[in-house]
């Protein structure tokens, strides 16, 4: 009876296919599947059909469906794949136990197979790519794809992709596997960000929605492989690489998606000191200047933030800082500063800082600046924004610690500065701690008038105390905190308020402390106050 089957409609009515179900006739099916006759491909497409509906395929599988369609994709008739593809995609849709048990039983290989031998069937390859888009997901199949070559596969279909339909399959397919290390660099090796990019370059200027839905997808997907630091390497082409020098037209594009996955690839260039270092001699960081400041009023959040990391990770390299601080970089971020914007704030106050680290002048200059101080004590005390408020309290240590100046001392004093690191002092975090007791300590020793007004009307020596006598206290924070008594020594009134509160048993308690380099810092702090007496 398979034979009326047969010539039932292509779309059974609704009801149609679960009365075939209840016929029993699925395992009769199942076993004249297995029998190569010239009514093999029509089967294929009843049990395609039927799978349509959901209620259908659990009957499908326990009648053997699944295991009867599988060796039929070692056929050579295309019609057969065709529709022996779309049967078992259908009745595996959304079951992970199926899926699993067609990569064990070795269908990920014949997937690829069949692609490679009918590249430009397109009903058939689009039937296999449905496949490896639900397939993907799984660990199993991935190492399965990584052993077969399918990003040479891909490449090659998505230069010659006829739609966007087809695009986004094959997009979406590489975005899932490009999640694993191996595959990314398998990828960069075929050519999968050569082609993105020149997908992404014939799509430019226009305004068709699916074009730019393309754009965004392989844009993205290019920032993503970027993220393998091998594959990274490759793609820069030590400056020279044809998917780096797109990114830099990118940052320059109309296109404000392509402008941020631009910032955010540079970023991901910049992640060593070599690169960053090449770049910068190429010329990027005007590039991203530019792109800033087109953002500034009213622009994209998500692009200055981006733009911001890149010029924070361009910046750590030494060369760097003195190479960009003559492009002018900080006076031109400062124009970012009218930014109401947290995540822009916090960007901006991390990429200060980085820009000062190490460099007396630009410390300096930066911490000279009324109008950047005043910005900063606004965000010192933005009580909705821990991580705002951290990086500004972090900017302001930053300025002192790396100028050293008297005129930054007293400008941060005047500002009403000190507060905040006093409060930075007793974080919960050491690295702040440390940063905050550090420039503490530099501003007591460089202009102890300045600041021991202030010192005494926060009641700092009694909160210095009390970090000395936590019994939890870290070991770091503790010596930094006796650096900082040695420097207050310099004022006589501070003096008298140590005398008064009895530090010398604190420090005599720590002169004795396990860790050698805190015991001697402590017996310095003692020698030094009996010296001062």
């Amino acid at each position: 009876h398979h034979d009326r089957l047969c010539v039932f409609p292509v779309s059974p009515e609704e009801g149609v296919a679960q009365q075939i179900v209840a016929s029993g006739v699925l395992p009769t099916l199942a076993e004249a599947l297995s029998k190569d006759t010239p009514l093999t491909a029509q089967l294929a497409l009843v049990i395609a059909e039927l799978a349509r509906e959901a209620a259908v395929r659990e009957p499908c599988i326990e009648a053997g469906l699944v295991s009867a369609l599988v060796p039929l994709l070692e056929s050579s008739d295309q019609d057969l794949l065709l529709h022996t593809g779309r049967a078992i995609g259908r009745i595996c849709f959304d079951n992970s136990a199926q899926q699993d048990q067609l990569v064990q039983r070795g269908v990920i290989p014949r997937l690829v197979g069949i692609m490679q031998q009918y590249p430009e069937n397109d009903l058939l390859v689009n039937v296999c790519l449905l496949a490896l888009c639900n397939l993907a997901d799984m660990d199993s199949a991935r190492e399965a794809l990584a052993d077969v070559g399918v990003a040479d596969v891909l490449t090659a279909q998505l230069r010659r992709a006829p739609s966007a339909e087809r695009r986004h399959i094959i997009l979406e397919v590489l975005g899932t596997l490009g999640e694993s290390d191996n595959l990314k660099l398998q990828f960069v090796d075929s050519g999968v960000p050569q082609a993105l990019s020149e997908m992404i370059r014939g799509l430019q200027g226009g305004s068709d929605p699916h074009d730019l839905c393309s754009i965004k997808i392989a844009s993205n997907l290019i920032v993503s492989l970027l993220l393998g630091d091998e594959s990274m390497q490759k793609c820069f082409g030590d400056g020279m690489g044809m998917v780096y020098q797109d990114v830099l037209l990118w940052l320059q594009s109309t296109n404000t998606q392509l402008q941020l996955s631009g910032a955010l690839a540079i970023a991901n260039f910049a992640r060593n000191d070599g690169n960053c270092v090449r770049m910068v001699e190429l010329g990027v960081v005007p590039r991203i200047l530019d792109l800033l400041e087109n953002h500034v009023d009213e622009g994209d959040v998500s692009v200055q933030h981006a733009g911001l990391s890149a010029l924070r990770n361009l910046a750590i390299p030494a060369a760097n800082k003195v190479r960009m601080l003559k492009d002018g970089v900080s006076e031109r971020i400062r124009t970012l500063l009218r930014s109401e914007m947290p995540p822009v704030q916090f960007k901006l106050l991390g990429t200060l800082r980085m820009m000062v680290d190490g460099q007396e002048e630009a410390a300096a200059v930066l911490g000279g600046d009324e109008t950047l101080l005043s910005r900063v004590m606004e965000w010192c005390e933005a009580r909705d924004h821990a991580g705002v408020r951290g990086e500004a309290n972090r900017l302001l240590a930053a300025l002192i610690r790396h100028s050293r100046a008297p005129e930054v001392i007293h400008a941060v004093t005047v500002a009403g500065g000190v507060r905040h690191l006093i409060t930075m002092a007793t974080s919960e975090h050491v690295i702040m701690q440390n940063e905050a007791l550090v420039a503490l300590a530099i501003a007591s020793a460089i202009d102890i008038d300045s600041v021991e007004g202030v010192f005494q009307e926060v009641e700092l020596v009694p909160t210095l105390q009390k970090m000395l006598d936590d019994p939890v206290g870290a070991v770091e924070v503790k010596f930094s905190t006796v650096g900082l008594i040695c420097s207050l020594a310099n004022s006589a009134s501070l003096r008298e308020e140590m005398e008064s509160l009895n530090l010398r048993e604190s420090l005599t308690k720590l002169s004795g402390h396990t860790n050698t380099k805190l015991a001697s810092q402590a017996d310095t702090a003692l020698a030094v106050l009996k010296e001062t007496n």
